[in-house]
């Protein structure tokens, strides 16, 4: 068993959904086997950040096809691989090799080149989920903002990072996202008020609202600065807003300006969970 000693080359950060790879490795998974390609199209799902699901895709060699059932982060020292999950170190560990899986119930042969077709409607749905949800969390840290009583770190727009400091769990949706903000003792300690947050939402939702609607018709471009081209160099989403560059880390894949949002609609709800307030918001195009 030879397995990669470099990363997977991946060019689905500027957009791309479709391209060749040469098959650098096969092994089985269960019913099912683990493709390793040297370049890819295709999005893979991040057990670290899961907030981005996998792309839909077809593999096409000569001679067959597989459909890719799931594309996942996986990670090697040189003796075994491991998927999702079952890796046991951080992702850039040294010594590790970190590569992006397709799962397939067929597979080709290793040295051949495939094809990878990426579904572009879905891709395009979850792209603008994903624009979507960084333009909403910046709206919601802006809307947040006087609940503050003590310093945090602040997002890519001046604002209190209420989302950094209070998200715990974010999910993209095909245009649209949905995220979750624990309101727990930690945060409060942390100088955030959360009394009469109940009392306060509407007035916060049609503030985030107006928020998207003053910034998705700017129609600003988006784009994804890339430190290199591997699965593992950093990555960033930057839109130049008439309020500021807005830099956020994130390696998924994005809208290429703002207007293809359309009408974004935010909606908040604050319920309680075993005794702590926990605030979710989701977005979707209207």
């Amino acid at each position: 068993m030879v397995l990669p000693t470099t990363g997977t080359v991946v060019s689905y950060p500027t957009g791309s959904t479709e391209g060749t790879g040469t098959v650098l490795h096969v092994e089985p998974v269960g019913e099912r086997f683990a493709v390793l390609l040297d370049v890819t199209p295709c999005h893979p799902v991040d057990a670290g950040w899961p907030d981005q699901g996998a792309d839909r895709a077809t593999l096409t060699w000569n001679g067959g096809s597989a459909e890719v059932v799931d594309c996942v982060v996986a990670a090697t020292d040189g003796s075994a691989l491991h998927l999702g999950r079952d890796i046991p170190v951080r992702k850039g560990t040294e010594g590790w090799t970190f590569v992006v899986a397709h799962l397939v119930t067929e597979a080709p042969p290793v040295g051949i080149v495939v094809t990878v077709e990426v579904d572009e409607k879905y891709r395009k749905a979850i792209s603008l989920g994903h624009t979507g949800c960084h333009l909403a969390s910046l709206a919601l840290n802006r809307a947040m903002a006087e609940r503050w009583s003590k310093e945090v770190s602040l997002d890519a727009l001046g604002s209190p990072n209420f989302d950094a400091e209070a998200n715990d769990a974010s999910r993209i949706l095909e245009r649209g996202s949905l995220d979750t903000y624990r309101l727990g003792k930690s945060l409060r300690k942390k100088g955030f008020r959360a009394d009469g947050l109940g009392d306060d939402l509407p007035g916060i939702e049609d503030a985030v609202n107006g928020e998207l609607d003053a910034w998705i018709s700017e129609d600003a471009p988006v784009r994804i600065d890339c430190d290199g081209e591997r699965l593992t160099d950093r990555r960033s989403w930057v839109c130049d807003l008439a309020d500021g560059e807005a830099r956020i880390s994130c390696g998924g894949t994005h809208a290429t300006r703002l207007g293809e949002l359309k009408s974004l609609r935010a909606t908040l709800t604050l319920d309680d969970v075993d005794g702590t307030p926990v605030l979710t918001m989701r977005t979707a195009q209207a």
